[in-house]
């Protein structure tokens, strides 16, 4: 990987392109940088559930996902680079079925809500449905390796199971969907 900043406000961006991590530069406006975009937010997102009181193993796994997310960014911000393996997506997969064993079967669709860690888990989701289709875009005009795609397809649902741990664990249920619902 490039060098790391020890400058933050270099200038070199003021015309509207940014430095890739080979050197090369392209612009602000760059599918490329779209993605790298949103792998950001989504950390950042994290960032604010990691703020809620969670259990000890759901604290961690966030934690480890973040760094995932960094690698992630930094293989998109180098062509042809790869950092994300397929060891990362399985173990979001172990995950899965860690977290998922223990969960009521849902009958229905789940809204958005219960404690403010699920909600936030939610948001995290979205975020990584945005980032995983700012990759897809990506790919279809440049070559994008398989597993980070992978990883966020599965992250994505990933997140939505913790949602449904944040709320057990907060006391909380799911809040259904009402089919039918009249105001």
């Amino acid at each position: 990987m490039g060098n790391r900043l020890s400058r933050i406000a270099t200038r070199t961006g003021d015309a509207g392109t940014t430095g890739l991590g080979d050197g090369s530069r392209t612009g602000k406006d760059s599918l490329r940088i779209a993605a790298i975009g949103e792998v950001d937010e989504l950390n950042a997102q994290l960032g604010v559930l990691l703020t809620e009181a969670l259990p000890d193993d759901i604290r961690a796994a966030l934690l480890h996902i973040q760094h995932d997310l960094f690698d992630l960014g930094g293989e998109l911000s180098i062509p042809g680079y790869t950092l994300v393996k397929p060891e990362q997506v399985a173990q979001l997969d172990d995950w899965l079925a860690h977290y998922n064993a223990d969960l009521p079967r849902l009958a229905e669709f789940i809204l958005p809500g219960g404690t403010r860690a699920a909600a936030l888990a939610h948001v995290c989701r979205t975020v990584c449905r945005r980032a995983e289709r700012a990759l897809v875009a990506l790919g279809a005009v440049e070559a994008v390796n398989e597993a980070p795609r992978q990883y966020l397809n599965r992250l994505s649902d990933l997140l939505f199971v913790l949602a449904r741990v944040a709320n057990r664990a907060g006391g909380q249920t799911d809040v259904q969907w009402q089919r039918g619902r009249k105001n």
